[in-house]
């Protein structure tokens, strides 16, 4: 007797997008946590060091968040206006913020004391940002028109740089000099100046429009802005050369970041979308939706968070759970695991302890027998699910009803369809059922007649089930609505599809006009 074999559920191309590898690691950031702060959400920054700690700036007071749980730890409030542009240092001891008074200050981050105040710029600072390379100099932008580079221990400014015609609202250090500063300006242009002489070594740009962000590559040979919805990217070895220019977002972008291994781009705009850009070819590989205009975005340093402030004063930070294996990368976890012993567990069962004089074999002992015996593999049957089970006692009835409940996918539900006509069971199925047993199998129909991929097969049950229950139509009224709904979407379908001939039949003109025309 042959053993019973489970229904196959064919596997149908979705309707929807097949989500590339890309996009599917980009979704992984969800469970999005909205934060409603007091005022527009205009900077958002991660500690680089662990715990990775997000600052936030919105109104006039910075708030120091904790990623893990998404606390507020922290809250600076000793600003004169509204904030600006606070960031944390490298190490994650010291931030630094500006404000609309033109004052910068260091604060500490545990304490909240004020370490540092550099007060210089007449007008309001919006830029502020620790060197990567020298932790004791700050970088300052203003709509004074300058920007400054402080000596935080002497609070003395360096130099200051005066190229720039209008309001200076972005710009960063270089990673890889420490001399280097790129600066963008509402005057158009995209400037880079050596701090060792105070000049502008580079002139990008120069049109009518400001320059929102800035945003330079690690290696320092290329520099990306943003004017207007148009992102440029700058090659700053080839004497500032446009290559590329992209245009994927509807208005204004004012956010630009990098992932962890400055691999990808995001960006951030007024059209409430956020892009993510594979760096290599500059196509966009996955695009987020947000509730409200993005003034900022970050990235935090093990890729586990993004940060996105809102005008509407809401801050959003999307989370990802870490791989075992990016978990296993991460230095610190193998350090821990080290101190702790427990990598005794991680190398092997028979683990010599060498300088401890003593060898601890933890392999269990193996069974000796006989080389002629025969081992027996004993497999735990797989478990039937329920329409298998009354499948296979000819519960054909019952084992329809079983995949007509709301959690049960639709391809399960046609699969076993199909299987009840193979058996000459689909009527025996659908026999002898009153109103409140017929609804669900007309819900069914009514739902998948214009699904592609089961529209065939509904059109023959439907068939089976007009054929059957026409004789008994006019005594429920429920049943007699399902039925008039199935009409009009059939019908409607119809309309659709001759729709779609005319067209089809108007492209094929065309196309076949400017094929003899060329």
């Amino acid at each position: 007797m042959a053993a019973f074999a489970p229904v196959s559920v064919k596997q149908h191309s979705s309707t929807t997008h097949n989500h590339s590898p890309e996009s599917r690691h980009w979704r992984q950031y969800k469970h999005p946590i909205f934060i409603k702060e007091y005022a527009p959400v205009t900077a958002v920054h991660f500690a680089p060091s662990k715990p990775h700690r997000l600052a936030v700036t919105a109104a006039t007071r910075v708030q120091i968040y904790a990623p893990r749980t998404q606390k507020l730890t922290k809250s600076i409030s000793r600003f004169k206006d509204v904030a600006r542009s606070a960031s944390i240092r490298a190490d994650g001891k010291l931030v630094v913020a500006g404000d609309d008074s033109g004052l910068v200050q260091v604060f500490d981050l545990n304490s909240r004391a004020i370490l540092r105040t550099l007060d210089s710029h007449k007008q309001p600072v919006h830029v502020t940002k620790f060197s990567t390379l020298v932790p004791t100099q700050v970088l300052s932008c203003s709509d004074d028109t300058t920007a400054k580079i402080w000596d935080v221990p002497s609070q003395t400014a360096i130099t200051t740089f005066t190229s720039h015609a209008d309001y200076i609202r972005s710009g960063q250090f270089s990673t890889s000099n420490p001399n280097l500063v790129l600066t963008g300006s509402y005057d158009g242009t995209v400037r880079l100046f050596d701090s060792r002489s105070g000049h502008c070594e580079m002139t990008m740009g120069g049109g009518d429009t400001p320059v929102e962000q800035v945003l330079m590559f690690p290696s320092g040979s290329v520099a990306i802005s943003s004017t207007g919805p148009i992102l440029r990217v700058w090659d700053l070895v080839a004497g500032a050369r446009c290559t590329r220019a992209l245009s994927n977002h509807q208005k204004t972008v004012t956010a630009l970041a990098f992932n962890a291994t400055a691999s990808r781009l995001l960006t951030g705009g007024l059209d409430q979308m956020v892009k993510v850009y594979d760096v290599s070819n500059y196509k966009v590989v996955h695009t987020m939706r947000y509730p409200a205009p993005i003034l900022c975005l970050a990235v935090s340093a093990n890729e586990t968070h993004i940060a996105a402030g809102m005008s509407d004063g809401t801050l959003s930070v999307r989370r990802r759970q870490p791989k075992p294996s990016e978990a296993a990368a991460d230095p610190a976890f193998s350090s821990t695991a080290l101190k702790s012993g427990a990598y005794e567990s991680f190398l092997g069962a028979s683990f010599a302890a060498v300088g401890h004089g003593t060898v601890r074999d933890k392999t269990k002992a193996k069974a000796v027998g006989d080389i002629n015996e025969f081992r027996v593999e004993s497999r735990r049957a797989k478990r039937l699910k329920d329409y298998d089970r009354l499948l296979k006692s000819f519960k054909y009835s019952a084992a329809l009803d079983a995949v007509l409940r709301k959690q049960v996918p639709p391809a399960t539900a046609f699969a076993l369809i199909q299987e009840l006509i193979h058996r000459d069971g689909l009527r025996i199925s659908l026999a002898g059922r009153d109103d409140v047993l017929l609804e669900p199998v007309l819900r069914l129909l009514v739902k998948y007649v214009t699904d592609p991929r089961f529209g065939e097969m509904v059109c023959d049950v439907a068939g089976i089930v007009i054929e059957m229950y026409t004789p008994v139509l006019g005594q429920s009224p429920l049943i007699d609505s399902l039925f008039l709904r199935f009409r009009k979407k059939v019908a409607a379908e119809l309309r659709f599809q001759k729709e779609v001939a005319k067209t089809k039949g108007a492209l094929d003109m065309l196309i076949a006009a400017s094929s003899l025309a060329t």
